[in-house]
């Protein structure tokens, strides 16, 4: 079962929202900002009901207990799941998918609409007439494989086909997460790259302080015109959420991947081995500036907790209006 719950949802909703997920299954894996995962098997034999009915029983009980609604999506694999909760309308409602009508679902669905395709990879197969996803599952892995790459195609062709070996892996607290940029053309390492990067870590310290945690390592993924990846990894001398941190650690990793004349078509940076931001010890410092930056932080945090994540940003990627 793949559950989406509102956007902006507040992180302490979303979390009673993994404890009635957890009351119908033991298995739930949390996906936040806003989604969650749990395997239904065990509990359909302890209920003695439908996944369908499993389902609506807990889009019930968020909007009675909550006023949240919900959007179910049900299959034989996450995938399938993941993509079925996607079409369901807003506000709420569930579609349940059996594994005999897997395959002639997802034939009929846009390849973008197929869970996992981004718009680069649904574009490209676009480009080549694959705009089905029925049709992405009728091509030989070879010939996706060289439109996507390797791992990426054979993962697309069986995703398509319905094929997905991954688990349900239970999990309250994630142990990452990611921020991405997508460059609308390729650059070079320089002011673009500098406040895109930025941009990351300010995106990166509102989710975590958001949700309270802290990382205690950050990993920066960088992608090269022509399909190659560069990715790195450093722990944090203490857990931090913070943006002083973050940004700190994050351009020692840009400086260390030595940059010449590689053309960026991407970012990505993920914090790992998160905590929780309780069991961080915070430190007196005698630095009225970053003391001053920190205040700064916290104002930022609840501007965007009222209006929205995209009511303030860094200051290097400020424009002013004309």
């Amino acid at each position: 079962m793949h559950v989406r719950c509102p956007e902006r949802l507040p992180g302490e909703l979303y979390r009673q929202v993994l404890e009635q997920m957890g009351e119908l299954s033991p298995v739930v894996q949390a996906l936040p900002p806003t989604a969650a995962l749990a395997d239904l098997r065990g509990a359909l034999r302890y209920h003695g009901a439908t996944a369908s009915h499993l389902g609506d029983i807990l889009r019930l009980r968020t909007v009675s207990r909550y006023g949240i609604d919900v959007r179910v999506g049900i299959g034989p694999t996450i995938t399938v799941a993941a993509t079925a909760s996607a079409q369901v309308p807003h506000p709420g409602g569930v579609l349940a998918i059996t594994p005999e009508d897997t395959v002639d679902w997802l034939a009929l669905l846009p390849v973008e609409d197929l869970h996992g395709i981004g718009p680069r990879h649904a574009a490209l197969l676009r480009r080549y007439g694959v705009d089905r996803v029925g049709l992405l599952a009728a091509l030989p892995p070879a010939t996706v494989q060289r439109m996507l790459g390797g791992r990426a195609g054979r993962t697309a062709v069986d995703r398509a086909r319905g094929i997905d070996p991954r688990t349900v892996t239970p999990r309250l607290q994630p142990a990452s997460t990611t921020v991405r940029h997508r460059f609308p053309h390729d650059v070079l390492d320089g002011a673009p790259a500098r406040s895109a990067l930025l941009g990351l870590v300010v995106q990166l310290g509102a989710d975590l302080r958001r949700r309270e945690q802290a990382a205690r390592a950050i990993t920066l993924t960088l992608s090269f015109a022509g399909g190659p990846k560069w990715e790195k990894t450093r722990r944090m001398v203490e857990p931090s959420a913070h943006e002083d941190d973050l940004r700190l650690l994050a351009y020692q990793l840009m400086d260390a991947a030595g940059l010449q004349r590689g053309r960026l078509t991407g970012l990505a940076l993920r914090g790992e081995d998160l905590v929780d931001a309780g069991q961080v010890a915070e430190q007196l410092s005698l630095d009225a500036a970053r003391r001053a930056r920190l205040v700064a932080e916290s104002a930022a945090d609840r501007i965007r907790a009222r209006f929205g994540p995209g009511a303030i940003g860094p200051a290097a990627t400020y424009r002013p209006a004309s």
